[in-house]
Parts: C-alpha cells; sequence; structure tokens
C-alpha cells in the first residue's frame, strides 16, 4: 500500500504514539490474563482430580505381586458421577498390562517418581486434562507401584477460565476504551490552537502581510510562526522595494517617452531632409537619455538591500579599480574641458563585489564630471590603510548642509541645476556602499569649491556584509 505524505497530521500521529501502547497493552494483558485463566482454573480443579486417582487407587488389591482392580459399581457410579464433565480412569501394572478402567486413555510421554502430573490430552476427538501417577496402592506391604491415571472432560474448567477473564477483561476493556476516548477528545482540544490558526491565515486577504498573532499559539508552534513572520516581514519588504521601483519608473519614464513620441510626430511631418536629420539627432540623443535613465533604474532595483540575496565578496585592489575607471571617463571629461586627475599610488585591499564597486565609482565620477564648472577640476583619491577610503572631489555647485542627506534619494536634484540628470546616480551609490557596510559622507571642499564624496570601506580583517 502507498502512503503519501499528505496522509500523515500531528493529529494521527499523537493518536498513535498515545493510542498504541494502550491497544498493545490491552493485547499484551488478553494474552496474560487467557493464560492467567486457564492455569488458575486448573489449580482450583486438578487437586479434585488427583483425589480420584487416589481413591482409584484405593480399590486396588494384590494377588500376591499380581494387581487387580476391586471396584464396585455402586462405587464406581458414585466416583464417576460429575454434572458438568465426565470422568474416566485408567490403571496399568508395571509390566504394562491393563488393570482396569478405560482402555483408551492415552499414556503419558513423561513422569516423574513421586510427583504426580498434570497435563492436556486428546481422548479421542476431546480434550481433557489429566493427572498421572505411579502410586503403591497398598501401604502395609511393600508391592511393585501401578500407574493410575484420571481424566475429565474440561467444561467447567473452561466456565471458571471464561469467568476469571470477563472479570478481567471488561473492567480493563472499559477502562482503556475511557483512556482511548480521553486521549481522543485530549488531543483534539489540544491541537484546537493550530485549527485557530490555520482560519486566521486562511481568512487573510492576500494583500495582508500584517504579522501572525501569536496569543495562545502553542510553545511548540511559537517558533514557526515567528519564522513565517519574519518570512513574511522580508516578503513585504521585498514587495514594497517592487512596488516603489515600478511606481518610479512609470513616473520616470513618463516624461521621456512622450518626448520621444513628440520628436517622431515632428521629424515625420518634417519636409525638409536638413531638419529631418536634425529631429532625428534629438531624437538620438533623448533615447540616449531614455537608456541611461532604464539601466539606473535597472541598477537601483538590483541593488536594493532587500532584493539581494548575498554579495560575491572577494579581496580586491581598490587603488587599481577607481584607477581603471578614471581612465575610462578621460574622454568624456575632456569632452567638457574638466580637468580629470587621479592620486594614489599603492594597493588598498578591501573585500567587495568588483562590479557593483565599479559602478558606485562610475556613479560618482559622472555626477562629478557632470556637475563641475567648464575648466573645473575632478580628483579621484584613494588612500588609508587603516580605514581605506575613496573620495572625489568636483568644482561644481556647493551643496548646502541642509541637502547633503537629502542629495542620497531617489529622484532628488537640487534646484538651480541645468544639468541634464535622472537623480538616481547618488542613490545608487549610497545602496551600494550600504550592502558594503561602508560610510558614505559629503564634505566641502578643502579649496572652498565644489564638494567631496568620501567612502569609508570597512577592512579586509572585518566580519562580512550579512
Amino acid at each position: 500500500m502507498t502512503v503519501r505524505l499528505t496522509d500523515f497530521t500531528l493529529r494521527r500521529t499523537l493518536l498513535a504514539w498515545l493510542l498504541g501502547p494502550l491497544v498493545v497493552l490491552l493485547l499484551l494483558d488478553v494474552a496474560v490474563t487467557y493464560s492467567s485463566s486457564v492455569r488458575y482454573s486448573n489449580e482450583a480443579y486438578d487437586r479434585a482430580l488427583h483425589e480420584i486417582a487416589r481413591e482409584v487407587c484405593l480399590h486396588v488389591r494384590y494377588d500376591g505381586d499380581r494387581p487387580r482392580l476391586e471396584m464396585p459399581p455402586g462405587t464406581e457410579r458414585l466416583l464417576m458421577v460429575d454434572q458438568d464433565d465426565r470422568i474416566f480412569y485408567k490403571v496399568v501394572a508395571g509390566d504394562g498390562s491393563l488393570v482396569g478402567g478405560d482402555p483408551s486413555l492415552p499414556a503419558p510421554l513423561k513422569l516423574y517418581d513421586g510427583r504426580p502430573a498434570f497435563y492436556d490430552d486428546m481422548l479421542g476427538k476431546e480434550r481433557v486434562r489429566m493427572v498421572a501417577a505411579h502410586m503403591n496402592c497398598d501401604e502395609r506391604e511393600k508391592h511393585e507401584t501401578v500407574l493410575v491415571q484420571a481424566a475429565e472432560t474440561l467444561n467447567k474448567r473452561n466456565r471458571l477460565a471464561g469467568d476469571i477473564r470477563a472479570s478481567v477483561f471488561i473492567p480493563q476493556l472499559l477502562l482503556i476504551a475511557l483512556a482511548a476516548i480521553v486521549v481522543y477528545y485530549g488531543v483534539a482540544r489540544s491541537l484546537h490552537p493550530l485549527q485557530l490558526l490555520k482560519r486566521a491565515v486562511s481568512d487573510r486577504s492576500h494583500l495582508d502581510l500584517s504579522p501572525i498573532p501569536t496569543t495562545g499559539v502553542p510553545g511548540e508552534v511559537r517558533p514557526l510562526v515567528e519564522e513565517v513572520n519574519e518570512l513574511m516581514l522580508r516578503l513585504g519588504t521585498t514587495l514594497n522595494f517592487q512596488a516603489r521601483f515600478i511606481a518610479d519608473a512609470a513616473h520616470q519614464l513618463k516624461t521621456p517617452v512622450a518626448g520621444i513620441k513628440a520628436q517622431i510626430e515632428v521629424a515625420l511631418r518634417e519636409q525638409n531632409l536638413g531638419e529631418m536629420q536634425r529631429s532625428l539627432a534629438q531624437l538620438y540623443m533623448s533615447a540616449d537619455r531614455l537608456s541611461h535613465l532604464v539601466g539606473q533604474l535597472l541598477s537601483l532595483a538590483r541593488n536594493e538591500p532587500g532584493a539581494v540575496e548575498s554579495l560575491a565578496l572577494q579581496r580586491l585592489d581598490l587603488n587599481a579599480l577607481a584607477l581603471e575607471v578614471t581612465m575610462e571617463w578621460v574622454p568624456e571629461a575632456l569632452k567638457r574641458n574638466v580637468d580629470l586627475g587621479f592620486e594614489g599610488d599603492q594597493p588598498i585591499m578591501i573585500k567587495g563585489d568588483p562590479h557593483r564597486l565599479r559602478e558606485l565609482i562610475n556613479n560618482l565620477v559622472d555626477n562629478a564630471v557632470r556637475y563641475s564648472q567648464d575648466g573645473g577640476h575632478v580628483t579621484v583619491r584613494v588612500g588609508g590603510e587603516a580605514q581605506p577610503q575613496l573620495s572625489i572631489s568636483d568644482d561644481g555647485p556647493k551643496i548646502p548642509v541642509e541637502e547633503r542627506q537629502r542629495i542620497f534619494e531617489r529622484f532628488h536634484r537640487l534646484l538651480g541645476t541645468h544639468t541634464d540628470g535622472s537623480g538616481l546616480g547618488l542613490a545608487i551609490v549610497s545602496e551600494i556602499a550600504s550592502l558594503h557596510k561602508a560610510q558614505i559622507t559629503l564634505e566641502e571642499d578643502v579649496d572652498g569649491i565644489g564638494n567631496t564624496f568620501t567612502v569609508e570601506f570597512p577592512t579586509p580583517d572585518s566580519p562580512p556584509p550579512g
């Protein structure tokens, strides 16, 4: 028979473990009581059967050494009368010859001198209780012993054994039945809080991720409920991230998409080839900005703390990585007439995700180059052996002190700046820094012009981010 895992329930398991031993105990008790009832019944009637054998022996006489049985018919009828059972007897001489009695009685298998043997045997097709013993029937003279056997049917013995079994079985059966009822309702009562818990969960809306109340929950189940609550909390955080991302993406993509559609309409109506090419050039620039915005939105979603299971941390040289990224921005800096420099001359080892750290440096350099004034300076510095640091200074507009915390919020841009940007670059930087347990600060540049962003990383021997 195939048993499915769904067939196993806590109720069935508890009932099996609690009622199973009771059933086994009942079976053992039945076996022991049955055996005991037969033994007690035999003990009660074996002595009377032995007395019958002794009485038969008293009617044995001897002719010299030859035994003979002298039992008057009246005495035999009186001795053999029993209102419940039939009684048989047999006397056998020492040489095996029959002295008297019923010759159909089977001979005993084994006898011990001086002690009567009681045993069950078959007489024809009927089971009988038998006693056999070697007896000296004449105590005045020492003659050879004779084998005396007496047997009776089992009617009164079976009735007595049945009465014993009934007197024991019925109270025990009632007791075990009562125990089974108590166990069943006890298990049902104990599992009732789980039914309430099930109902509380099944009646919930799929949008309700609030914690499940632990009031009334059994102590053994409470850790499971608490873990489910933790899971729902994490799930709610993830769903909030997704909802916020979708809302942000819809809000940010609406305007550029509408602009692209308008430019396409203008280009479709344009008859002059030169004007059409200018429209297509504007369309290309808009598509490029849209592509940049989509990339930053995806980067922001990928680096949300709730969306990251674990970081692939490895030892890397922050100095080499920052230099490599800075070199990639040189052409863009030259195009914008910005002096892009790098300061760092020795390896600075940290633990981090190289792809995300590259993205962090890219966004910081992009922000510095984008907002620096014409002919300005941008410097990337790496240093700090005890506390690895990455700092980027620019000549852009000073960020007021009250704005320095909000500048890392998504889509937040300073008033009065007309430079193209999505407002996501520094938000991405903040998320990546948080994933690496790094601290990011913003201060006024030391020369009084522009700003300095500093990222302090944990040392490689510090505990990795969880």
